[in-house]
């Protein structure tokens, strides 16, 4: 396993999955890591956005937009420890099913958007994996 650490947040993913980070003009960033297949992982760190939830709202409405036909229902759990509140999706892409689960949190370095992605062709293998590295995000508290 490899593993992805900036700002006190970090979390585990598979050797054999490619990472990109960027970073934004306002102390933010973003990292994805994929799958070789269609899975990928995204965190992204707002420090100027309001909350967790309201990078979830933002992320909805991107996808509502770009996807007619999402299906979507509101989903509220635990992550790290933390309150976590976003949304599961499915809709089609290129004819493909495709899920999609968005969690937003409130971290010390500011909103965190979670954002895990799985079709159809790969999900028996990969939902697992996505699974697992969110359940492996660890936000350093002490910060």
């Amino acid at each position: 396993m490899n593993t992805f650490e900036r700002d006190g947040i970090s979390f585990r993913y598979p050797v054999g999955w490619s990472v990109e980070v960027a970073a934004d003009a306002d102390g933010g960033w973003s990292v994805t890591v994929s799958s070789p297949d269609t899975a990928f992982f995204l965190a992204s760190l707002q420090p100027e956005a309001a909350d967790g939830g309201d990078l979830a709202d933002q992320t909805l409405a991107a996808l509502q937009s770009e996807y007619k036909e999402l299906d979507s229902e509101n989903v509220m759990e635990t992550i790290c420890g933390l309150p976590a509140v976003g949304f599961n999706a499915d809709f089609l892409t290129v004819d493909t099913p495709t899920a999609c689960r968005v969690r937003g949190l409130d971290t010390f370095a500011g909103p965190l958007l979670l954002l895990a992605q799985v079709s159809e062709y790969d999900r028996a293998k990969n939902d697992p994996v996505l699974r697992a590295i969110v359940q492996s995000l660890d936000v350093d508290a002490d910060r």
